[in-house]
């Protein structure tokens, strides 16, 4: 079997990654992204997949390097995490009663070969109250979430439906990652 290394110390991408039943490492790669490059989000985010990959994979050149970048977009907007309650509460208002998207870039390297791929995913919120916005932020769950929520959380009240892959959304698209490892020799099934 060949070393397959995830390249992400996001738990939510080590809890999917983990469903194919792979043996796989974690590093984290030193990569520092730029999310102010002029690129369309779909570019932008592959962009970013592939510089995390390749910063593991040029010092692991035995393994295949996967790595994967999530960011939402509003308007042709980025939405990062929010850095304060205050912004973390902009972002919800903003998103309130709207559709928006969840873009997942992903790259995989080994050695000379890589693909990078990108995945995208609707997603339509209920209207939120003031209050509700500010009770969420109270949990403490939007600040380290782009947009400033989870879905695969308590956030989850809040969408009223999806249009694509719930893992996209939770920043690793499974089912087109199982698809791209096999032209690198790795079958889950």
């Amino acid at each position: 079997m060949k070393r397959i290394i995830l390249a992400s110390t996001s738990p939510r991408r080590k809890e999917i990654f983990s469903k194919t039943k792979l043996p796989f490492e974690v590093k984290e790669s030193n990569y520092e992204e730029d999310m102010t490059l002029a690129m369309p989000p779909i570019e932008l985010v592959k962009y970013l997949a592939y510089n995390k990959a390749k910063a593991v994979a040029d010092i692991n050149k035995d393994a295949i390097v996967i790595a994967a970048d999530t960011f939402v977009v509003y308007n042709n907007n980025f939405l990062g995490k929010p850095k304060t309650e205050k912004e973390a509460k902009e972002m919800l208002m903003m998103l309130s009663g709207k559709e928006h998207e969840i873009v997942t870039g992903v790259a995989i390297i080994e050695n000379d070969h890589s693909v990078s791929f990108c995945e995208m995913v609707k997603v339509f919120m209920e209207d939120m109250s003031s209050e509700s916005i500010d009770k969420y932020i109270a949990t403490g769950e939007p600040k380290d979430k782009a947009g400033a929520y989870a879905m695969q959380e308590i956030g989850a009240i809040f969408i009223k439906k999806i249009d694509g892959d719930f893992y996209t959304a939770m920043g690793l698209p499974l089912k087109r990652l199982v698809e791209e490892l096999k032209v690198f020799g790795i079958n889950v099934l």
